[in-house]
């Protein structure tokens, strides 16, 4: 008995030893990759709930931890740009795949925002938009290729990743048909936002979105007066702020305006429901 609860033992750690360790940025990754990689992969998060990209610094525990990774899966977010070269230094022998391959980015826009109607190279502060899992389609090109990375990584368990992948896009594409059908009927297409965040899923489901901030910085007098005249104009109903910022500024606007305030996180793991969500309040707000 003793030496079939050691083997049993033994088992489980190589199984647990035999996981790819899988770094990723923020939460919506953290889903991605665990839908993808299923079994096979232990996937550890940068910034987690509540913190913010921009602000974000590894600790020390972090940082070891990262040495004995085999893949860093980064997606633009502000830290990066500061941390990424050290984290690499860290793990010189750890694979790097970056989300936004194959994507054509956007521009973050500035308060206020842009033309309705915008592609993605859309005007606004020269600095590219990182928050490109908030449009399913893209998600699905992402994954695609977080697949093959795990492929390549992985070969004896490519079944299980391309089984996982399928599944996983299937689920993407009804997600965006959720939301396309939820949409469809709205006629005010125009939504305010704190932080210029969903621009891409604006950009994909044909909406509009309005920031109230810009490069971390918030409005003065002048850009909130601007700001007022174009809600008003546009009729907006709803503002979104997310819990890492403060809402004094957007409580202010929403009752100038009549509007209500709506706390949506765009980091939030749960992803499916995260986007429902946004969905569902912008048709409530059209009602």
């Amino acid at each position: 008995m003793l030496i079939a609860l050691l083997g049993l033992v033994v088992s489980h750690g190589l199984v647990a030893a035999e996981k790819l360790s899988v770094f990723v940025s923020v939460l919506p990754q953290k889903y991605f990759v665990e839908r993808v990689g299923g079994d096979r992969v232990e996937v550890s998060v940068m910034v987690g709930a509540g913190e913010s990209p921009a602000t974000y610094e590894p600790g020390p525990r972090q940082m070891a931890a990262l040495s004995r990774a085999q893949l860093y899966y980064r997606i633009g977010v502000p830290f990066e740009d500061l941390w990424m070269e050290r984290i690499m230094e860290a793990n010189p022998e750890m694979s790097l795949l970056d989300a936004r391959g194959g994507i054509e980015l956007r521009q973050t826009e500035p308060a206020g925002g842009g033309d309705a109607g915008e592609g993605p190279v859309a005007h606004g502060n020269g600095r590219p938009d990182p928050h490109i899992w908030l449009d399913p389609a893209l998600v699905k090109v992402m994954v695609a290729r977080l697949r093959d990375r795990l492929l390549e990584l992985d070969p004896e368990n490519e079944a299980e990743y391309v089984t996982n992948y399928q599944e996983f896009a299937f689920g993407l594409e009804r997600l965006d048909r959720y939301i396309q059908q939820r949409l469809a009927p709205i006629e005010n297409r125009t939504f305010m936002v704190f932080h210029p965040s969903w621009g891409y899923f604006a950009g994909h489901y044909q909406l509009r979105q309005i920031p109230v901030e810009s490069e971390g910085k918030e409005p003065g007098a002048r850009t909130l007066a601007r700001l007022l005249d174009q809600a008003r104009g546009q009729g907006v109903r709803v503002i979104f702020v997310q819990p890492q910022f403060s809402q004094a500024q957007v409580q202010t606007l929403a009752r100038a305006i009549g509007a209500r305030v709506e706390v949506i996180d765009p980091l939030a793991e749960d992803y499916p429901a995260n986007l429902r969500r946004v969905a569902d309040l912008i048709a409530e707000s059209n009602q």
